[in-house]
Formats: C-alpha cells, structure tokens, sequence
C-alpha cells in the first residue's frame, strides 16, 4: 500500500470514469478540473499524443500551487486506427462516423498518466487493443442516442452498452481503455511515496 504521508494528490479531471477509477485505489483525494490546451503537434502518432497532452494538461497548474506536497495528476486518452487518431467525437454524426471505423476492425487505446510535484515528474502510458464485431447501423444508432459518446475518445465507452454487445476482446488492460490505467498511476505514485 502506498504511503503519500502528508502530501495531496490531486486529480485534474472532470472525468466521473477518472474519478470512480481512482477512488478505488482507496487513496484520498482531491477533484480540480482545469481547462488546458489539448491540440498537439500532427507529427505525434500514438502514444506521444496523450503523453503531450497530459502534460499540457499539468502546465495549467502554477509551480505555486504545488506548495504543501501536492501532486497533480493529469491524464489523457486516444484511440489509434489505421493510421490515424481518434479523439472525442464533435457531434452525434461524427461520433456514428467514428464508430463505423471501429465496427469489425482492431484498434489501439493509449491512455497517457502524468505526475507532478514540486519536486518530481513520473510521465507513463499504456495501450491496450480493442477488437470490435461488425455493428449495425440499428446498433450504431441505439447507442448515440441513448449514451453519451461525445466526452469519450473513439465516441464509446467500453463500460456502457456499446461495450457489452459489440466488443469481441481485448489484449491488455480494461481500465486503460476506460481511460485510466490504475496500475501504471499506483507504479507513479510509489516514486512519492514516504518511506
């Protein structure tokens, strides 16, 4: 079990998948949400996007408010496929766009965590592959209209309905593709740890 001692974390998302992922590692802590940049440079493919980003994400935090041993952690998710990155979808025609990209095709979730102190910085990412089954465009439809695909990257959740019927399997790990993957932040959290 980690000991942060009298140091804060703070997690810097107003992700409620985030949230509930990270209460369960059963350490306390804090809910501050910051508005950041999130455009990255085109060059980026696949896990440099979200390590650039979380890290943009961070940089909206003074050095100041790191006072008092707190650590922000910062995170941020995308789907690759073929070639290219899928972030959150613009509207429910582009998030139905996406999905019938994904409909019977394999592609890469990389979630990228990043840690900072007023003394140090862990950076991590994972990836994880999601395998779809060929959707309908009734399935395509249902699941617009009755989740929320437009704050997810890739325009689904795999914890929602679209997750139960439409996903085949997966190789590696669930919770990167919910957005968070709890191991790599425990394995962060272990360099703040008070001895």
């Amino acid at each position: 079990m980690i000991d942060l001692g009298t140091r804060k974390l703070v997690l810097a998302s107003a992700s409620p998948r985030r949230q509930q992922l990270l209460a369960g590692l059963g350490l306390p802590f804090s809910v501050e949400p910051r508005h950041a940049d999130e455009d990255f440079p085109a060059h980026l493919e696949r896990e440099a996007i979200p390590i650039h980003v979380a890290a943009q994400k961070s940089a909206a935090f003074d050095n100041d408010e790191l006072a008092d041993g707190r650590i922000i952690l910062t995170s941020d998710t995308i789907v690759w496929v073929n070639g290219h990155v899928l972030n959150k979808p613009e509207d429910d025609e582009d998030a139905k766009r996406m999905l019938r990209i994904l409909s019977g095709n394999m592609h890469e979730v990389y979630t990228a965590i990043h840690l900072r102190s007023n003394d140090r910085i862990v950076s991590d990412f994972d990836r994880t592959e999601v395998y779809f089954r060929a959707l309908t465009e009734a399935e395509i439809g249902h699941y617009v209209l009755n989740f929320s695909p437009l704050d997810k990257a890739g325009a689904y959740g795999i914890q929602e309905w679209i997750g139960y019927v439409g996903i085949e399997r997966i190789n590696g790990c669930f919770f990167n593709v919910m957005g968070l993957p709890l191991r790599k932040v425990y394995a962060g959290l272990q360099h703040f740890s008070m001895p």
